[in-house]
C-alpha cells in the first residue's frame, strides 16, 4: 500500500480562495438575484492589450505552418523573451542580469512553491505575516513547519507586520535560512523602503539566509523611495532570488507567464558544508519536471517589452490604479482605516468596531453583495482586516463604494 505524504495533512482544510468561492456560492443559491460585485482574488479584468494579441496571432498562425512550427520549447524559456526581460526590466536599472540566470515559468505562484525543493526539509523559514499563502503552504507540504497548533506552525518564524511598525517587519531573532519578502506586498498593499531593503540584503549575507524576493507588482510602484528590483540593492546578487509575473503587469492571469531570476552568486551549503550555486540546480530541475511555456504565450511577453506595448499594458495599469484610489479614498471618507492602494492593486481595509475578518467579510457580502478577501486568511497578524482589490471594472468599483456607504457599522 503506497504511504501518503504526510505533510499535506498539515495544511488548513481549504485554500483561503476555495473557501471564500464556497462562501458565495451558497449565497448566490439563496439569493439568486444578487448583483455581486468581486473585489476579493486578483484576477485582472481588463483584456489583453492588442499588441500582445497580435503577437499571439501571429505565433499561432506560425505554428500552423510546417515550416515555422514548433514543438518542444526550452525548458528555461526561449532567447528571445529572456534577451527582451534582461533588456526591458534590467537594463533600464543599470542591473547587469545574464540571459542564463532569467527562467520563464507559468506563474509566480508556481515558482515560489517549487523553489522550495532546492532547499532540505530542515531548513528554518521566516515568512511576513500577513503572507501571501503560498509561501507558507508551499513549505508546509515540504515538511518545514511542523503540525500547527491553532493557527500557528511551531518551526516557522513569523515577521509581524502592522501599522504599528509601518508595515516594515522586524529581523529575525533566531537562526533563519530562508526569508520571503514581497514588495510591493500581497495583501497590504505597503511597500518596503529602499533603505530597509539594503538592510534586509545585509542582515541576509551576515546570517547566511537566502531571501526570496517576490517583486509581482512592481509595475504598479509610484513611490520613488523603494526599488523596483532586489538587485538595485548593492549585494543582492549574492543572496537573493527574484520572482516577476505578467499575470498583473500585462493581464496574463490566464494566459499564464512568470520569470524567476537566479544569479549565478546566490548559492546553499550541503550538511557537510560545501556550498554549491541554486542557478545550476533550478536549470536541472525545470528541464526534469517542467516543460516550458508555450511559445505562443512566450511571443506574447516578448512584445509586452515592444514600445507599444509599453504604452497599452501601462495604460492598463493606470486603470487599476485609479480604481484603487477610487476605493481608498472612498473608503477613508467613511471614516475607515485604509492602507496600501497606491504602490499596490491591493487595499487593506481595518474592520471597524473591532469586528473579526469573516464578519467584515459576511457584512459586505449580505448587505451590498460585495466580495472581499478576510485578512485572516493571509495569518494571524492579517485578522481584523480585509483585502480589496481593484482589478473590477470602473463601473463596479464606483458601484461598490456606493454599496458600502450605505451599509451600518
Amino acid at each position: 500500500m503506497a504511504n501518503i505524504n504526510e505533510n499535506h495533512l498539515n495544511l488548513k482544510g481549504t485554500y483561503l480562495f476555495v473557501r471564500i468561492a464556497e462562501k458565495v456560492k451558497d449565497y448566490q443559491k439563496a439569493h439568486p438575484d444578487a448583483d455581486i460585485i468581486r473585489l476579493g482574488i486578483g484576477d485582472v479584468t481588463l483584456p489583453l492589450a492588442p499588441v500582445i494579441v497580435d503577437a499571439m496571432t501571429k505565433a499561432v498562425q506560425e505554428m500552423g505552418k510546417a515550416e515555422t512550427f514548433r514543438g518542444y520549447g526550452p525548458e528555461q524559456g526561449y532567447d528571445f523573451l529572456r534577451q527582451a526581460i534582461v533588456d526591458g526590466d534590467y537594463k533600464p536599472l543599470g542591473i547587469n542580469i545574464a540571459m542564463d540566470e532569467v527562467f520563464i515559468s507559468d506563474g509566480a505562484k508556481s515558482d515560489v512553491a517549487n523553489i522550495q525543493e532546492l532547499f532540505s526539509e530542515d531548513n528554518v523559514i521566516a515568512i511576513t505575516d500577513p503572507v501571501y499563502p503560498v509561501y507558507l503552504d508551499s513549505n508546509v507540504m515540504g515538511g518545514r513547519t511542523g503540525e500547527s497548533v491553532d493557527g500557528i506552525f511551531p518551526k516557522v518564524v513569523y515577521l509581524p507586520t502592522s501599522a504599528e511598525n509601518n508595515f516594515s517587519p522586524e529581523f529575525p531573532s533566531e537562526r533563519v535560512d530562508i526569508v520571503y519578502l514581497c514588495s510591493p506586498n500581497n495583501p497590504t498593499g505597503t511597500v518596503l523602503s529602499r533603505a530597509r531593503l539594503a538592510e534586509w540584503i545585509k542582515w541576509c549575507k551576515d546570517n547566511d539566509a537566502v531571501l526570496m524576493f517576490d517583486s509581482a507588482y512592481e509595475a504598479f510602484i509610484s513611490t520613488e523611495d523603494t526599488v523596483h528590483s532586489i538587485y538595485e540593492i548593492e549585494g543582492a546578487r549574492e543572496v537573493a532570488i527574484e520572482f516577476r509575473s505578467f499575470s498583473k503587469t500585462a493581464g496574463f492571469t490566464g494566459t499564464r507567464c512568470a520569470y524567476a531570476v537566479i544569479p549565478k552568486e546566490v548559492t546553499a551549503k550541503t550538511k557537510s558544508g560545501e556550498r554549491h550555486p541554486l542557478n545550476p540546480m533550478w536549470n536541472r530541475r525545470q528541464a526534469t519536471k517542467f516543460n516550458g511555456v508555450p511559445y505562443i504565450v512566450q511571443r506574447g511577453a516578448e512584445a509586452v517589452y515592444t514600445k507599444e506595448g509599453r504604452e497599452q499594458t501601462r495604460a492598463n495599469i493606470a486603470y487599476y490604479k485609479e480604481n484603487a484610489r477610487i476605493i481608498k479614498e472612498g473608503l477613508e471618507a467613511l471614516g475607515l482605516t485604509v492602507y496600501g492602494g497606491v504602490d499596490a492593486p491591493y487595499i487593506w481595509v481595518k474592520a471597524p468596531n473591532n469586528m473579526n475578518s469573516w464578519d467584515f467579510f459576511d457584512i459586505l457580502l449580505e448587505q451590498a453583495q460585495i466580495v472581499s478577501t478576510p485578512g485572516s486568511g493571509f495569518g494571524p497578524h492579517g485578522e481584523g482586516y480585509l483585502r480589496m482589490t481593484s482589478f473590477g471594472t470602473r463601473e463596479n468599483t464606483i458601484r461598490a463604494v456606493e454599496r458600502i456607504k450605505n451599509i451600518k457599522f
